[in-house]
């Protein structure tokens, strides 16, 4: 009998809208290293996500209790991932080697945006290895 062990790690991400490096917050830079480079960026609302050339950092803004949670996931601890597109959305599906999954959404998404998606993830498991 298998066992597949999930625990999830933030409710959702819903990315609506890729962002220049040069219009983060300084709160966002804060956590990257001085040998980092962004190769993507994307916010909510409220939240933020951030892809470097190492790692992904999330940014989890709770409004009702203005909290923020930061997650930094390396790219070497994904064991799996998956890319799903609907008509105006696409998600990228992952599981690290600890046993979470992360489902980032990104929404109103045209035929341009669609290919950047595919880019990121081919980025991401470039950076698997």
């Amino acid at each position: 009998m298998a066992y597949v062990k999930y625990k999830e790690l933030t409710k959702y991400f819903y990315f609506n809208k890729e962002v220049s490096s040069d219009k983060l917050p300084n709160y966002v830079l804060d956590y990257l290293d001085p040998h980092e480079t962004i190769y993507k960026a994307y916010k909510t609302a409220r939240d933020k996500g951030i892809f470097t050339n190492e790692r992904m950092i999330l940014f989890d803004v709770t409004p009702l209790s203005s909290s923020k949670k930061v997650h930094v996931l390396p790219y070497k601890s994904i064991s799996s991932g998956a890319i799903l597109f609907k008509h105006n959305s696409g998600s990228i599906l992952l599981s690290f080697d600890s046993g979470y999954q992360l489902k980032l959404n990104f929404i109103r998404l045209d035929a341009k945006a669609k290919t950047e998606l595919r880019k990121l993830f081919s980025y991401i498991f470039e950076k698997v290895n």
